[in-house]
This record gives structure tokens, C-alpha cells and sequence, in this order.
């Protein structure tokens, strides 16, 4: 079977970091975020088109300054299973927090997600990135990221091991001899480690795609370790062509240093495609959204988030870059540290720095619907992604792509003319886990 693209969808509702301005836009209801009729209305376009999933974002921290979509938005998984029902084969990914969960509750949660959808359910694992959050949740601060990465890894094998708690024939349901469960068949955990003690069993069975997809997404070197143990799809950050290709070839290398086939982990990058009839058209809109969206405070405000929603505004802006590397570590401690980095060696001042977190970056994804399709065939040939996450504005920028783009990429034979499977393992290529409680085991050779 030759390899092909996969494709997700990232809906933005009224808009989140770097689309600031996008409520304003009548084609965008001022409810979105919040209105269930727009996710599954994103939801069965992207089916439509034969996405793979749908990916919902996530986080549990705000304060005035953050975008609109963050102020005021669902949460993923109640929405997901309203998603499931009006919806057949696409996948259903939700973001949620390793740091900020208990395993047994969360475990429990994505199963019956996996089964409301019938095998369409998947974790974007966390470990949170606003440092805010630990007052949500009874701490006076945010764990460090040895303790939260450490944490997430446990977190994810506890979780595994109670969706094994029932072997696959667990429920035999014979009337005729009173039997429902076969208790032989069923587990507990007895989970005891560093961070979680957990018994188990959980009261729910594995549904058809045997486990939810774990997802991941990290540019640290503890977040790419994680994303090698464990995970099954991963966001990447995207970037340059060069730079997509580094990351994509670090991850697929580490994965099979820990024993996994490097085929088992689908790298998705980043795309805002921006398509009209022309090249020049679509680069004309690509500058306007940028405006948009180019306002200074609000940039200001997003260069807090990677110290920890640290409020800037307090010091001269035209002040050398104020020394704040000691809130990076509870942060966004990569994207930190390279903001920290370039204040440095190139001596710029606070409002340097805070305008370039938003400086105008062409996307390689902008043009023509053939020159957009012909940019993906490009970077999907260079080993740079197995996926696009892909991010439109409004539904009539998605409708564009899907109209104009994806018929190119069937008839190139990079892109799925009907769903191969019902699961999310199954469109993405993804075998159903083995049941510890079943597997062979393994021969060791002398």
C-alpha cells in the first residue's frame, strides 16, 4: 500500500493565538466557540473531505488578555461526544492534561468516548502549558518539567493498563447459564509508582480500535522523548521546509531507539492554507489576514504566556528584554528560552522582541489550488510530515481547500478516495494494541 497524506482539522471558533481579530468577522457567529452546531457542522465537512480527525485544543487557565476562543470555548471531551453522534468515521482528538487529571477518571472518560463513537476517540497528552493553571486545581505553583513529564509518562502507561482491564471475550452474556461477566477475564491494575497508586479494574471495555490514539505534542527533549515512548500521533511545529524535516527525522529516529516501529507514530505539522484563484490573490489575502490580526498589546499579552502569563506591560518597552529566565522553566520553556536567546545576542528591546512573537511569516501553503497542492506534494516527498493539522478561519476557506486542493491530491493518488476503515487506528494505519492480559509472549533466544 503506497503512503499517503492524512488530514485533521483544527477549528478556531472566534479565534485563538495569532487570529485575534477573528470574531470581528461577519462570517464568524460571535457564539462559535461555544455553539455545538459549529463543531459538528466543521466536524461533518472534514468527513466529507475524508479527514482523518478532528483535533480539539485545550487549556484551563485564562485571564482578559488571552484570544477570544480561549475566553470562552467547551471542553473537549463533552463536546467530542456530541460530535460522535452526528458523525461516522472521522477521528475525535481531545486535548487534555496529564498534570491537571487523575488517571482512573480520565481513562474512564476517553473510553466511553471511544465507544460513543464506535472506535474514534483520541488523547492529546499534555502536561499544561500556562502556568496558571496550578491555581485552578489547589497548587500555589506549576510543577517542574522533570515532574510533569515523568508524571504524563505514568500517567499514559496507567492509563493503558486499565483500558486492558477486560480481555476481549470478557462478557459472554449467556442467559442460559446465568453468566454475564467471566470474572477470570477481568483484571485489576494494582498500579503503585512515583506519581499515581491506582487499583483498577476500570468498568468499561475496550472498544473496537482496543485503545484510544495518544497524542502528543512537544519541541523539548522531554517532550520528544515522551512523544517517542508513547505516542501514536504527534503535532509537530511545523516551521521550514529544513526544519520540518530535522524534527520529523529526531522523532522517527527516537521512536525506534525505544523498540517501536518508526510507522506506528504519525507526525503531523501545522498548516493555515490560504487558497484563491491565483497565487498573487491568495499571498494578497495571506498579508491581509496578518493585519488583521497585528495588534501590539495583544502580542504583548501572548509573549507572557511563555513565562508563565507574566504581564510585560509593567517595564519600558524600548528597555533592553527585562531578565525573566527564571520563569521560563515553569513555562513554555523551549519557545522561552529561544526569545531569551535572541534578546541577548542581538541586544533587542522588549518591543522588538513582542513584535516579532507575531512578525508576518509566509506560509508555504498559500496560492492557487494547484500551487498549494504542489507545495504539499513537495514537503510530504521530502520527509518532512505523514499529516497536516490543518487550520482554516472561516468555513469558506475550509470549503476552498476541500474543493480546490484535495481533488488534486486524490488524483495524484497522495490522498484517500473513501475511508479505509470505521476506527481512527484503522484510517491512520494504526494496529489495535494486543490486550497485556493476551498476548504472547515474547521468545527470548539464548
Amino acid at each position: 500500500m503506497s503512503r499517503t497524506i492524512h488530514l485533521a482539522l483544527h477549528p478556531y471558533g472566534v479565534g485563538g493565538p495569532g487570529q485575534h481579530g477573528l470574531w470581528k468577522d461577519p462570517s464568524v457567529a460571535k457564539n462559535a466557540s461555544i455553539d455545538i452546531n459549529y463543531y459538528i457542522q466543521q466536524a461533518q465537512a472534514a468527513e466529507h473531505a475524508l479527514f482523518d480527525a478532528l483535533f480539539v485544543v485545550d487549556s484551563q487557565f485564562i485571564n482578559s488578555t488571552y484570544p477570544a476562543h480561549y475566553l470562552n470555548r467547551l471542553e473537549p471531551l463533552t463536546l467530542l461526544s456530541a460530535v460522535a453522534t452526528h458523525t461516522r468515521h472521522i477521528g475525535l482528538v481531545g486535548t487534555a492534561s496529564s498534570t491537571y487529571n487523575s488517571p482512573f477518571n480520565l481513562a474512564r472518560r476517553f473510553a466511553s468516548l471511544d465507544h460513543i463513537s464506535g472506535g474514534r476517540a483520541g488523547w492529546n497528552v499534555v502536561t499544561s502549558f500556562d502556568t496558571g493553571t496550578s491555581r485552578n486545581f489547589g497548587l500555589d505553583e506549576h510543577l517542574d518539567y522533570a515532574t510533569r513529564y515523568g508524571r504524563a509518562l505514568e500517567f499514559v502507561q496507567v492509563a493503558r493498563g486499565l483500558w486492558d482491564s477486560y480481555e476481549d471475550d470478557a462478557f459472554p452474556a449467556d442467559v442460559s447459564r446465568n453468566v454475564f461477566l467471566d470474572p477470570s477475564k477481568l483484571h485489576e491494575l494494582r498500579h503503585e509508582g512515583e506519581h499515581f497508586k491506582v487499583a483498577g479494574p476500570l468498568n468499561l471495555s475496550r472498544s473496537p480500535q482496543g485503545q484510544p490514539v495518544i497524542f502528543q505534542a512537544g519541541v523539548s527533549e522531554e517532550g520528544r522523548d515522551l512523544a517517542a515512548q508513547v505516542a501514536e500521533g504527534i503535532y509537530a511545529p511545523g516551521g521550514t521546509l529544513q526544519q520540518a524535516q530535522e524534527y520529523y527525522a529526531d522523532i522517527k529516529k527516537r521512536t525506534a531507539s525505544y523498540g517501536r516501529d518508526p510507522d506506528h507514530i504519525k507526525i503531523f505539522i501545522h498548516g493555515s492554507p490560504v487558497v484563491a484563484a491565483t497565487d498573487e490573490a491568495a499571498r494578497r489575502r495571506e498579508r491581509e489576514i496578518f493585519e488583521e490580526d497585528n495588534d501590539f498589546d495583544r502580542n504583548l499579552a501572548l509573549l507572557g504566556r511563555s513565562f508563565g502569563a507574566y504581564d510585560f506591560s509593567v517595564h519600558d518597552l524600548d528597555a533592553p528584554f527585562p531578565d525573566v529566565a527564571h520563569l521560563a522553566e515553569k513555562g513554555g520553556r523551549t519557545g522561552a528560552a529561544k526569545l531569551l536567546e535572541r534578546a541577548r545576542t542581538e541586544n533587542l528591546t522588549l518591543r522588538q522582541i513582542a513584535e516579532s512573537v507575531n512578525s508576518f511569516r509566509q506560509s508555504p501553503f498559500v496560492g492557487s489550488p494547484g500551487t498549494v497542492a504542489d507545495t504539499i506534494e513537495q514537503w510530504f516527498d521530502a520527509g518532512t510530515f505523514d499529516g497536516i493539522n490543518l487550520a482554516f478561519r472561516t468555513t469558506g476557506e475550509l470549503n476552498l481547500f476541500v474543493d480546490g486542493v484535495v481533488p488534486i491530491l486524490q488524483k495524484r493518488g497522495l490522498f484517500r478516495t473513501e475511508y479505509a476503515a470505521d476506527t481512527l487506528r484503522g484510517n491512520l494505519g494504526l494496529p489495535v494494541p494486543d490486550n497485556r492480559h493476551t498476548r504472547e509472549p515474547q521468545l527470548v533466544n539464548d
